[in-house]
């Protein structure tokens, strides 16, 4: 049952044309963006990039003026022939993603790594960075 009323005709093709995940993949543009996690970790940050599908030559990872910058793209193109016609597919994914380095990061020291859909970029932090140790005395 729907709260709304609709004067759009039932049938069947248009319904599943609107509902398609098709239309929602072209025209959603959140889809088009990995997930990112990033995590502090004592000695570095880890930055993990969601992104399936792509390889390793299909990223670009750049450091400059403190902003780390992370983006990717891959093409793909499908085609079908059979007797009575050709379809075509082409597919066309991009992202980009910058993040402004703390100031205890050392920029030299960044590796990147692809691996089971995942871009994983490992930023060291500097020594001067890490919290000295204190010593606690027990009473």
């Amino acid at each position: 049952m729907s709260l709304i009323k609709s004067k759009m005709p039932s049938w069947p093709a248009m319904t599943d044309f609107f509902d398609d995940d098709w239309l929602k993949f072209k025209f959603n543009k959140e889809d088009w963006m990995p997930a990112i996690n990033v995590i502090d970790n004592e000695g570095d940050y880890e930055i993990e990039v969601a992104a399936p599908g792509l390889k390793k030559k299909d990223f670009h990872v750049t450091v400059k003026n403190g902003v780390l910058t992370v983006s990717g793209k891959t093409e793909k193109e499908e085609k079908e022939e059979k007797k009575n016609f050709t379809r075509k597919e082409f597919s066309y994914k991009s992202f980009s993603r910058s993040f402004t380095l703390p100031d205890d990061v050392d920029e030299d020291s960044i590796v990147a790594k692809y691996e089971d859909g995942v871009l994983r970029l490992m930023l060291k932090k500097t020594e001067k960075a890490l919290p000295p140790k204190k010593e606690v005395k027990v009473l």
